[in-house]
This record gives C-alpha cells, structure tokens and sequence, in this order.
C-alpha cells in the first residue's frame, strides 16, 4: 500500500480546516425525540449561539429537528470534533435539566460535510431550514420555531 501525505491525519480522526465551511448532523440517543417541546430544542439553539459568541464558528443556517440538528458553519477557532463535543455536552446538560431526567441525549458522533465556497450557500440554506417542512411538521418555514439561516 502506497504512503499517503495525508493517512496519519485521517487515522487520527476528522481534518478540521479553518475559515471551511461544513454542514454538521447530529442525532438524538436512539431518535429520542427530545425537541418535540421546543423549548428543550431553543437550549441547543442556545448552544449554537454560545459556540459563534466564543468565536468557535459563524453559525449561517441551522434547524433543531424534534430527533436531530442540521448546523450550516464557518470553521473559525477549534476542530470539529471540538466543537461538536462541547455543543452535545452544553446541551445535554441543560436539556437534562429542563426534561428533569438524566442519561444520554445524543448519539455518539456526527456527521460532517465539507461546502465548497463556490456552493450556493443560500441553496443549502434553504434545504437545511425547509426540514420542517419536508417531515410535514409544518406547512410554512415560519412556523417552526427552530431554524435560522444568515440570508433568510
């Protein structure tokens, strides 16, 4: 097998590059459906803005699902894996405490995927937030109450 400039890295985990743009998906614990109350979903929107207000990342399009999260960002300070581990751990602590119960909200892991800058990101956007409505949650964007999106 030929030595790759690249395998340690890749062995060792995600490759995290800043001022990359990355759509980021993250599970709930068996698709528990914790976000179903709303107010549970606002403290991981809370999350989103604690990790943009650190300058972690510039957060340009996100949806809290009732069983997942799409997050749309711009890689500023830290690594993906960073970032996500301290979102999920913020979050769980304080859904935890909202839901008065204990044990694991999150799935391990997540998934990442690059954007290429040349990418209609307004496009993704518009994907990322219209979730609600493709699960026929609601019939119009604006009456999910947990998305937003830089351009919309």
């Amino acid at each position: 097998m030929p030595d790759l400039p690249h395998a340690n890295r890749l062995r060792a985990g995600r490759y995290s590059q800043t001022g990359q743009i990355y759509l980021l998906t993250a599970v709930t614990w068996n698709r528990t459906p914790f976000f179903t109350d709303w107010r549970a979903g606002r403290l991981v929107v809370d999350h989103f803005r604690q990790a943009q207000t650190e300058e972690w990342v510039d957060s340009l399009a996100w949806v809290v699902m009732p069983d997942h999260f799409h997050w749309l960002v711009e890689l500023k300070n830290n690594s993906l894996s960073a970032l996500v581990l301290a979102t999920k751990s913020r979050s769980a602590r304080a859904v935890n405490a909202r839901l008065e119960r204990r044990g694991m909200v999150w799935q391990r892991g997540f998934h990442d995927r690059a954007i290429r800058r040349e990418a209609d990101l307004q496009a993704v956007a518009r994907y990322i937030v219209a979730n609600p409505l493709r699960a026929g949650l609601v019939t119009r964007v604006h009456d999910y109450p947990l998305w937003d999106a830089k351009w919309l």
